[in-house]
């Protein structure tokens, strides 16, 4: 099967991505559009899709195809891959799996959440690669997460195990999407991080993104490191408690708003000092994601790859039954 591959899509609020990876996991080719699915609606988003997939297929004709691997925001029905992402107004309750079933008959077609592909990806091929207990993130226009424990990926009853962004960080906090308030997402995120700078009195010449916000803090803004050092912090009493919880070697750190480098794991770091104090828990390290925005495409591959780590839905179903 030298030349066999596997697809992979990732698919968040504002990213879209494929690309196709041979049976080792080295990378054949991958499309990037710069449409944010955020803005699409239901069939527009899905042609997008298919157009990307249309240029993947092209590029690896001939190969024995053996899956698809799909990393899709969420919240979803897993495994069965019916998603509604909370950052994709247009897809609600979308057979995604069934769709691409369709396109793909005979092959296996594995959905998860984008941010568990992350944490898949980081611990297959990067910065938790060798260790067995890894929580990858993804902060971003949301903060989500995957757990990997003993080697293998932890799913839940539900596909959602991992899922740090609604952990509780402020309760008396702003109100989260989900209903709850203080959730970990509403203090961190992307949108919310800009939100609160301008609240403070930020502005930037240059535009309000979070990358702004990162850039203004390097040059020094005052609001801007205060909404650095507040997500920090956040994110900081949040991994010491899920670090405890399930005794973690690596915390890797992605998405766009990871890219503020030390002002970001500064606070981090200082509220783990804080607020981890079981001697069993001193050694954790929490680093940048290895593979940049590659990580959720590589964890979507491993889904079929290296599909008896990360992806056993049977083992979760009957765990759950008992």
């Amino acid at each position: 099967m030298a030349d066999a591959a596997v697809v992979a899509l990732d698919i968040g609020g504002t990213k879209l991505a494929a690309g196709a990876y041979d049976q080792s996991g080295r990378v054949l080719t991958v499309v990037r559009t710069p449409s944010a699915p955020a803005v699409l609606d239901a069939e527009t988003l899905w042609r997008a899709v298919l157009g990307q997939l249309d240029k993947v297929d092209a590029e690896v004709a001939g190969r024995e195809m053996l899956g698809i691997g799909v990393g899709c925001g969420g919240p979803m029905r897993w495994p069965s891959g019916v998603v509604s992402p909370m950052h994709i107004p247009g897809w609600r309750d979308f057979p995604l799996r069934a769709r691409l079933q369709k396109r793909y008959p005979g092959v296996p077609v594995h959905v998860h959440n984008d941010a568990v592909c992350v944490a898949v990806g980081e611990h297959w091929r990067g910065a938790g690669r060798g260790r067995a207990n890894v929580l990858g993130m993804v902060v971003s226009t949301g903060v989500g997460g995957g757990l990997i424990l003993d080697g293998r990926l932890i799913n839940g009853a539900g596909g959602q195990a991992g899922h740090i962004g609604h952990v509780i960080v402020e309760p008396d906090g702003p109100t989260c999407p989900c209903g709850a308030r203080g959730c970990l997402t509403v203090v961190a995120s992307g949108p919310k991080l800009t939100e609160w700078a301008r609240a403070a009195g930020w502005r930037s010449r240059d535009g309000e993104t979070a990358q702004h916000l990162a850039a203004d803090a390097v040059r020094g803004h005052p609001q801007a490191i205060a909404a650095m050092q507040r997500a920090g912090r956040a994110l900081g009493m949040a991994i010491a408690s899920v670090a405890r919880l399930c005794d973690l070697e690596v915390v890797a750190i992605g998405g766009g708003v990871s890219q503020a480098g030390p002002l970001l794991f500064e606070p981090v770091e200082a509220a783990l000092r804080e607020y981890l104090r079981m001697p069993y828990g001193r050694g954790l390290r929490v680093v940048p994601a290895a593979l940049g925005q590659e990580a959720g495409l590589i964890g979507a591959a491993a889904l079929i790859l290296a599909a008896d780590r990360y992806w056993q839905p049977a083992a979760a179903r009957s765990r759950a039954a008992h």
